[in-house]
Parts: structure tokens; sequence; C-alpha cells
């Protein structure tokens, strides 16, 4: 961003509280971020584990080697899905501290594409508002709460209701009782970690010969690239395909950057609590694969699908109450998956709203009747039960909740990309407390493009369609997603009068604005040097309406 530097906003406009208060009324109702943030380090790693441990490392492992053939090239797919996503982790840790802001990937896409104006931030939001739903989780703990109770039941109306109670009750927790939420939240993390060193340890027990079953001797040929009864003999295509769900089954780890509001001092809670989250579950997932070797013979492993865990735990435990339990469990960590989720995307669909890019923004940010986020929570709420509701069994549905993923890769490919841009063009002035070197974010570019790109690669001929719908049919939506977001600004955005947004944060006000480009008033954060640590935003009005001013001052 071109221009002179903004300085610290005067003692006096600092200090006026009052002024601070008149100007968030002036808005007309409530949106100030909470004045005591409520997650410290050990609340924002359950956020992030709660997001990444869901149903994947209790299933998707029978499909990685059934790909592979090879307990080595697993394992290490694994490892390096671990050390992919620590690159991601370091570039959203430098923007993140740069700018402590919730709302995630939106304040970066708004901080690298500020032309043309709101371009970025209506693509992210349309993605964000259509895409990120609860309800493949959602769904999930309603199987297997049938499941656990011995009635299992394939994609119906019952497991569907079951769905739409799980989500209603997670939205009412964190509307009503936000404290609840998060104790809930954090009690079911430490749940899931139980139950993963539960099954890391007796892969251990079952690697000493503490076993029902005979040794699978898995380990005898680490290396070896083996064909057999449902494993092998994939080629590259299946390769890469499986880097691709090993890779998916790390997703949530940057759910901390989208509640950075909420984070007791957030920039030092982020950089303790997101590392340790991603190791954490990194170690977790390696060794837990580990354990399936150990007790799972290779022909059973490869044709497990979903019952994995549940393969596992018999052959170690028999038919016992930890066996059948194990549906119990997976059902908790959906529920868990569920209350991660919501919190997470319902701060961003606020702040989204507070931007003003939303339809009835004025509505979606508001934090009225609880002095939460009550609104964008019930957004977040009647996007996934829509999709629970309307698509049929089968096909259709698999297609809309996988879909959700997809664009994800070309969000953190401009982000990646951009922060690339920023750190070699020297006009951005770009500065951050964390410092990654420059390979992580071109690591993690190469990473995104991959998997962007490879959905659009043929499979073997007899495999065109073995989803149910043409194998280009996923990434061809999700990518039109967001060009949607781009007809979106083009229609509904761009013509609007009027500068955007809503005051969000009032603790303090500035009394200074700096002219840019074509006469905007700039928004410089992420940007300035140790020695000038405060930037500021502009609280500008709702699109259409008229210019409120005032400052949100980034300390």
């Amino acid at each position: 961003m071109d221009g002179q530097r903004v300085r610290r906003p005067s003692d006096k406009a600092r200090d006026d509280s009052d002024a601070a208060s008149q100007a968030s009324e002036e808005i007309g109702t409530s949106y100030l971020v909470p004045e005591q943030p409520k997650i410290g380090i050990a609340g924002a790693v359950f956020l992030i584990l709660n997001k990444m441990i869901g149903t994947g490392i209790f299933s998707t492992p029978s499909s990685i080697f059934a790909a592979t053939g090879s307990v080595g090239i697993t394992l290490l797919m694994w490892t390096v899905a671990g050390l992919l996503t620590l690159s991601g982790l370091g570039v959203y840790l430098e923007f993140g501290l740069a700018i402590p802001k919730s709302g995630g990937e939106k304040n970066y896409l708004e901080r690298i594409f500020r032309r043309p104006r709101h371009l970025a931030t209506s693509v992210f939001a349309v993605q964000m508002v259509l895409l990120g739903f609860s309800a493949g989780n959602s769904l999930a703990f309603g199987r297997y709460v049938l499941l656990a109770l011995g009635r299992p039941m394939p994609d119906g109306l019952i497991p569907r209701l079951i769905a739409v109670g799980c989500i209603t009750f997670v939205v009412a927790l964190h509307a009503a009782r936000p404290r609840w939420g998060l104790r809930l939240t954090n009690a079911l993390g430490i749940f899931k970690v139980l139950v993963l060193l539960l099954i890391v340890v007796s892969g251990f027990a079952a690697l000493a010969g503490h076993r029902l079953v005979p040794d699978p001797r898995n380990f005898d040929n680490f290396w070896g690239i083996e064909s057999g009864d449902g494993y092998g003999g994939g080629g590259a295509y299946a390769y890469a395909t499986a880097l691709l769900q090993v890779v998916y089954s790390y997703k949530g780890w940057e759910n901390a950057n989208y509640v950075m509001a909420e984070l007791k001092s957030p920039q030092r809670t982020l950089k303790i609590a997101a590392p340790l989250a991603v190791v954490g579950v990194t170690a977790l997932y390696v060794l837990a694969n580990v354990a399936y070797f150990a007790a799972i013979p290779k022909s059973d492993l490869a044709r497990s699908e979903v019952i994995v865990a549940g393969l596992f735990f018999k052959n170690v435990f028999g038919e016992s109450v930890a066996a059948r339990s194990l549906p119990a469990f997976v059902a908790l960590s959906n529920i868990g998956n569920v209350l991660a989720v919501s919190f997470g995307h319902s701060r961003v669909n606020q702040e989204l709203a507070a931007e003003g890019v939303l339809p009835w923004s004025r509505f979606w940010a508001s934090t009225k009747p609880f002095g939460t986020p009550a609104a964008s929570l019930l957004l977040h709420w009647i996007v996934t039960v829509i999709v629970l509701i309307a698509p049929p069994p089968g096909p259709a549905y698999n297609f809309i909740v996988n879909l959700y993923t997809y664009p994800g890769a070309w969000i953190n490919t401009f982000v990646a990309g951009g922060l690339i841009y920023l750190r070699l063009r020297a006009s951005e002035r770009w500065w951050s407390p964390w410092q990654t070197h420059l390979a992580v974010p071109v690591v993690f570019l190469c990473l995104n493009i991959f998997l962007a790109v490879t959905p659009f690669v043929p499979p073997a001929a007899d495999d065109w369609a073995a989803d149910g719908y043409p194998y280009w049919l996923f990434p061809t939506v999700g990518t039109g997603v967001l060009l949607l977001g781009g007809v979106y600004w083009w229609f509904a955005v761009r013509g609007w009068e009027g500068e955007k947004g809503l005051l969000v944060d009032a603790r303090s006000l500035g009394e200074e604005e700096h002219d840019g480009e074509d006469g905007e008033r700039q928004v410089l954060v992420g940007k300035l040097g140790p020695d000038e640590q405060v930037g500021f935003v502009v609280a500008e009005p709702l699109l259409g309406q008229r210019e409120r001013r005032g400052y949100d001052t980034i300390v």
C-alpha cells in the first residue's frame, strides 16, 4: 500500500472512551467485540484440535493403504501431510500476528488484494457462507448415534433429523451460553486426545503380542510396494488422490485465526496454541496408523473402509465393551467438530456482515440478544439445515458435503501467493512479529496448487464416475462457487454507493486519516515496523448508507 505511514493516534483520542461508546451507539445496534476475551492457550488448542479431528483418522487410513500398497509409504504420507500443514500454519501465523483480528482469510485477502475494492472479500464471503456448513459431521453424528444404539441405518430421514438436532443444540449453546459451549468444546477435545492415546497405547501393546489375532507381520517388508486383496497397483493417480485425502484429514488448523478477537493476548496465544495443536495431532495421526498396522492384516485394513478403528478394537479387545463403544466415541468426536466449526465460522460470518458485503448485513452482524454473534450463528444453522434436508440421499448429497473442502485450496493458493508478493515487494512495507522463511509460503503455495489441480486429472477410464458423478464435476463446481463470488461482487457490491463496514471494535478512537489512491482512506495493519506498533482501520458505514466515521486501533 503506497503512501506515507500513519502515526500513533493522540493520547487524548486513545483515552476518549466516551467517544467510543457514542460512536458505537450511532450505529444503531451492538457490534462490539466482547471486552473480556474468553479463550486462553488451552481453549485455542482445543478449538483447533476439535476441528482437525473428526471421523477421518478413524476411517481414512484404509483408503490410503489401499492406494499405496506400502506400509512405509502410507506412514510417510501421513508424516509429510503433517509437515505440509505446518507450512500452512507458518503462513497463517505471519498473517495472524500481523493482523490480530477475527475473520482469518478475509483479513489476509483484503490486505493482499486491495483492488478492485471488496472483490476478494466478496469471493471469500460466497465461499464461506454457502460452503462453510457443518452438515457432514452433523449427519455422521446421527448415524454413529444410531450405530451405538444398535440400530445402524443408512442415510435417511431419522439420521438427518438427529443431525438437525445436533446442529440446533450446538448453535443454541454457542448463542445463549458461550462459556458452556467452550467448556464442552474443551472437554470433547480432551476426550478425542484420550481416545487416540488409547489407540496408540493399544497399538504398542499389539506390537508386543497383546492381541486376539495372529501377528499380521505388516512391518516385515516396510518399504515394499505390494499388490493384494483390495490394495496396491493404483499408480500415480492413486498416490495423488491418497495424498489429497491425507492432507484434508488435517483440515481445521486455521480455526483459531477465525476468532482472534476472542483470544486472551491473541498474538501470544496463537503462536503457542496453533503449533502445539498441529504438532500434537500429527504425532497422534502417525502413531494411530502404526497401531492399525500392528493389529490388522493388510487385506482386512484395505477393505475395512469406514470401520478401520472398529476392526482395530475388535482385534485387540475382542467383542468387548471397548469395541462396542467405538461408535459412541466417533459420535462424540463428530459433535466436537461441529462445536469448533460453528464457533469459528460464525465469527467469520459476523466479520463479513460487519464489512457490509452480505445482504441484511446489519442483522447478521448484530450481537443481540445475548451479547454473542447469535445472528451469524443462525446463518450458519440455516445453511447447514438446508444442506441436511434438501438433497436426496446418495451421490447428490455426498457431492455437496464433500464440495466444501475444495474451494479452500484456491483460497489458500491466493493467501500463500499473496504473502510471497508482500515479502518481495518493498513498496508494501510488510512487517509481522512472526517472520517465516520464504521457502515456507512457497511450499504451501505448491501444495495448494497440487490440491486444486489434481482433481481435474482424469482417472482410469472405468473410474470416471466412481462416486456417482463425473470426476471433473467436483472441482468444476468448486471453482464455479468462487467465480460466483466475482459475479456477486459485480452486481451486488461494486455499484453500491458509500464506503462499507460497521464499527466492530470501538475500544479506542483515532483522529488521523490518510488519503491513498483515488482519495480512499487506507487501512494500515500488518505493515508497520516494531517502533510503529499502532495502525488503524476505518469504521465505514454500511453499503448505501450515510458515512459514519470511527477508528479501530490495533495495538
